[in-house]
């Protein structure tokens, strides 16, 4: 029984890892300018004007970030929501998601918080090219300056993945109950754009935060999240926590779309792949 259950966790984990790289690829090559867009207005001081020119900066090495990071984060949400499920009684299945959404948001931070500062200084024109950007803030900032902001980005991340997941995760349950049978890839896109939509727009102020911090480079204009948050507000006003707000939700609506979609996809294909004793035993 313990090794069944070790086999489907290992598979778990590695459809988990195919799927979420897969879908994060194709997520971040199609709304890559819109990021780009979101991050420059945030990262401008006062009324500054955005510059936009260049919407792909970054985008090569922001893959080489994104394909692993998404791939964890799937890899160990899977198995970790598959487990608690298992604990957890039906009537508390949001929990479940919760939890294992904030799990798989921290093992996949490790990779995400690197990656993230060098695309938003490549994004924001400090740097050339990612090699340069890695290179350059190592020897300015030391190793640290790649986890600048690493505690924002936790306190952003780890609610919206939460968040995300649960939302999503729900209205599947739900729509299933209704409508008595598996969703299908539309369906799927429907309620990833929703969920993705609803949890963008709440995380906002968040990510404003995250943005200032992680492009401040050496200058520490910033002493840390809370002294981030009050500068903005005495120096731009409340509204300033909102900056990006449109490009942030459509942003994430439509990734949303096509990451769940995406993701729902491959995990079906990788299912129907499988033995058919390994079918049985694991429920979605």
């Amino acid at each position: 029984m313990s090794f069944s259950c070790t086999l489907i966790n290992v598979t778990s984990f590695a459809e988990g890892v195919i799927a979420g790289g897969t879908a994060g690829v194709v997520v971040e090559t199609a709304l890559y300018p819109i990021d780009t867009i979101k991050t420059r207005l945030q990262a401008v001081r006062g009324g500054g004007k955005i510059n936009f020119k260049g919407l792909y900066s970054g985008l090569a090495g922001n893959l080489a970030g994104v394909l692993p990071a998404s791939a964890l984060f799937v890899g160990v949400y899977e198995p970790t929501k598959q487990k608690l499920l298992q604990i957890f009684p039906e009537n508390l299945s949001a929990a479940a998601h919760l939890t294992a959404g904030a799990i798989g948001g921290f093992a996949a931070s490790l990779v995400r918080v690197p990656t993230e500062v060098v695309k938003q200084r490549l994004q924001t024109g400090q740097y050339a090219s990612a090699p340069d950007a890695v290179r350059l803030i190592a020897s300015k900032e030391g190793f640290k300056g790649l986890y600048a902001g690493y505690g924002s980005f936790l306190l952003r991340d780890l609610p919206f993945d939460a968040i995300q997941f649960c939302i999503y995760e729900q209205l599947r349950i739900g729509y299933k109950a209704a409508a008595r049978r598996d969703l299908n890839d539309p369906e799927n896109a429907i309620i990833g754009a929703f969920a993705g939509a609803i949890t963008g727009a709440i995380t906002t102020p968040l990510d404003v935060i995250k943005t200032r911090l992680m492009v401040q480079g050496s200058a520490n204009q910033y002493k840390g999240i809370f002294d981030c948050v009050q500068t903005i507000v005495r120096e731009e006003g409340p509204p300033a926590l909102l900056k990006g707000i449109g490009p942030r939700v459509m942003w994430i609506g439509i990734g949303g779309s096509i990451f769940f979609g995406v993701l729902e996809s491959t995990k079906r294909m990788l299912a129907q792949r499988r033995p058919v004793h390994d079918q049985n035993s694991k429920e979605d």
